[in-house]
């Protein structure tokens, strides 16, 4: 049950924040025909600074949704083609040894960009695989011993096809945890496909998509997102359903507090998109499944018997208890 009662937002909540949120869905959703919450998600992952994960079977706008994304944020956008002899140094780039009494020089790779999306990224080796984690965590690379630090921001935008296992390397679940967010654009209703035929091919209009946000437009919302109230409502609604993971009899293991802390972030950004300045059960609920799913190892016998970590993710939705929204004068209460 949510309150009708507002709470002040914190100092650093830009009341625009959640207008430039909407112009960024806007702008990718003209391009990219699919359901509105999957752009959402996508946006807000964006906008938070998380790297996101697309899983999902060839031909269905994964590539369109990252460039779109990238143009419509107005971010440098630059693309690897994982393949299994992709080198770590395809990714980060190399150092090259001068005349003797001269320095040596870095060329940097493509990982030095705003939008770095790795496509197929569960075909390229372990090595290349782990290339990318400095990147994801430290917003670095390190290359014969000197760190080179990214350009703000940067997020990195993975693909993979979860039906197609020949010649993959699966990724490893430390390297799944580092993804804020994973979303399935799935298959088009009949109306957006339909949209799609008729209109004009969806990579020239994602190549010419403008910037939606004007300067400063997505340091705003991430402003926003940093000043969104969390009660301890909120926060106690988070570590129920991290705690519900843990003790699944389905889930071999279950969310770790790097997935609290990411669930807690994208509720805040959900909070913004929805033109809310704080944190309410419903953020919680929308961020549970894009970001605790692909977080999640279900065990041996429930895999067996057809059950996936999304479907465990819902069920513990509709088990925990939700909190009654915090009003002002009143202690949080239970439904």
């Amino acid at each position: 049950m949510t309150s009708t009662v507002g709470v002040a937002p914190r100092d650093g909540y830009d009341r625009a924040a959640p207008e430039l949120v909407g112009a960024v869905v806007d702008a990718v959703a003209s391009v990219l025909h699919t359901e509105r919450e999957r752009v959402v998600v996508a946006v807000v992952c964006a906008a938070a600074g998380g790297h996101l994960l697309i899983e999902d079977l060839p031909g269905l706008g994964k590539t369109t949704l990252a460039k779109c994304l990238a143009r419509a944020l107005g971010l440098e956008f630059r693309r690897i083609q994982c393949t299994a002899d992709l080198l770590p140094a395809d990714i980060t780039g190399y150092t090259v040894l001068g005349a003797p009494g001269t320095a040596p020089t870095f060329h940097p790779g493509p990982v030095f960009t705003n939008v770095l999306m790795a496509d197929e990224l569960n075909r390229a080796s372990t090595r290349a695989q782990s290339a990318l984690l400095e990147a994801m965590e430290e917003r670095q690379v390190t290359v014969d011993g000197v760190s080179h630090p990214l350009p703000r921001p940067f997020l990195v935008v993975a693909t993979q096809n979860p039906h197609d296992a020949a010649g993959t390397s699966p990724l490893p679940h430390g390297q799944r945890d580092r993804f804020l967010m994973r979303l399935s654009l799935g298959y088009p209703g009949r109306d957006h496909e339909d949209a799609l035929l008729a209109g004009t091919n969806p990579a020239l209009r994602a190549a010419a998509l403008p910037p939606a946000l004007p300067p400063g437009g997505l340091d705003a919302i991430a402003a926003a997102i940093d000043a969104v109230h969390v009660a301890g409502a909120a926060r106690g609604y988070v570590l129920d359903l991290v705690d519900a993971t843990r003790r699944h009899p389905a889930i071999a293991v279950g969310a770790s507090p790097r997935a609290a802390l990411a669930l807690l972030l994208a509720a805040r950004a959900l909070a913004v998109a929805r033109g809310g300045a704080y944190v309410i059960p419903e953020d919680v609920q929308r961020g549970a499944g894009p970001v605790l799913a692909h977080r999640l190892v279900v065990t041996h016998g429930a895999e067996q018997t057809g059950v996936d970590a999304e479907a465990l993710v819902s069920e513990i939705l509709a088990s925990v208890p939700v909190p009654l929204a915090e009003r002002p004068g009143n202690l949080p209460g239970r439904r």
